[in-house]
């Protein structure tokens, strides 16, 4: 099958509004390791983007990419209207504020209480001195009691990220993603360690949020059967570059097939029910 990597789809999201991403012949280079090559697509405010691929796709490095963790080597990404290879300092420091990340495991900070890894979302906008304090007494309580209680989770307020389990976890980074108030929201294979119930939980919660905060959102995702409902577009990745994008309903099995190669059958997506 002929892959498609410049033509966006037709859809009022992917059409409107301005944009919070915008790549250009972007290249990342680790020693002699091309892990993203020539990308070009652009992110508009208010999508809802699920992107997928094989391991070593190169998905997690394209997430830390956009959110200026890490520079591309040559080409250009600008986030937020801004060139992330120019920014230094405190405009580099702002820009990371406003892009919020969830990652697949190692979200939350083990020895501190539940209300202070949610208020880490603070953690931008403070000065050292509050977050300090912070530490000692926390500060803006109402807000973490407020996210807490939008994920279900009022009463762990006090607790250790110990006695939770792993969806509580991910729901209390959620949390602090609400305290952050960030511009866009970057999950990078949130649910991989959580069964299927409990990951369609979280996209839903995680769909949810974006929504009522109006907020941009991309999720990397290694489970298809979480594909449908939550998203209008999928950029899909293999060996570093762009392979196709489209919508959800516009994948098929041969597509599948030729992104994941030998992956294909040891991720049962020939079970996978696909939207036509």
């Amino acid at each position: 099958m002929e892959a498609v990597t410049e033509t966006e789809p037709k859809t009022e999201t992917a059409t409107g509004g301005e944009a919070v991403f915008e790549a250009s012949g972007a290249c990342m280079t680790f020693g002699r390791v091309e892990a993203l090559k020539d990308l070009d697509f652009t992110i508009r405010e208010g999508e809802r983007i699920a992107v997928i691929g094989p391991s070593g796709a190169g998905k997690t490095t394209l997430f830390r990419m956009l959110a200026a963790v890490i520079k591309p080597t040559s080409g250009q990404v600008v986030a937020l209207g801004k060139d992330t290879r120019r920014l230094r300092g405190g405009a580099l420091r702002k820009l990371r504020s406003e892009i919020g990340i969830l990652y697949q495991n190692d979200n939350l900070i083990p020895h501190l209480r539940v209300v202070h890894n949610v208020l880490m979302g603070k953690l931008g906008s403070w000065m050292l001195p509050r977050a300090l304090l912070s530490l000692i007494w926390p500060q803006q309580l109402q807000s973490a009691k407020d996210a807490l209680a939008e994920v279900e989770l009022q009463d762990k307020l006090w607790s250790m990220p110990g006695e939770l389990s792993g969806g509580q976890q991910q729901r209390v980074a959620i949390a602090r993603l609400m305290v952050q108030q960030p511009r866009v929201m970057l999950a990078d294979e949130p649910v991989s360690q959580l069964d299927i119930r409990l990951g369609r939980e979280i996209i839903e919660l995680l769909s949810g949020v974006a929504r009522h905060m109006n907020t941009t959102l991309m999720v990397n995702l290694h489970t298809l059967e979480l594909l449908y409902g939550h998203f209008s577009r999928v950029l899909a990745i293999r060996e570093g570059r762009l392979f196709w994008q489209g919508t959800p309903r516009e994948i098929s099995r041969e597509l599948l097939k030729d992104l994941y190669g030998a992956e294909y059958r040891a991720m049962h997506i020939d079970d996978v029910e696909l939207e036509q």
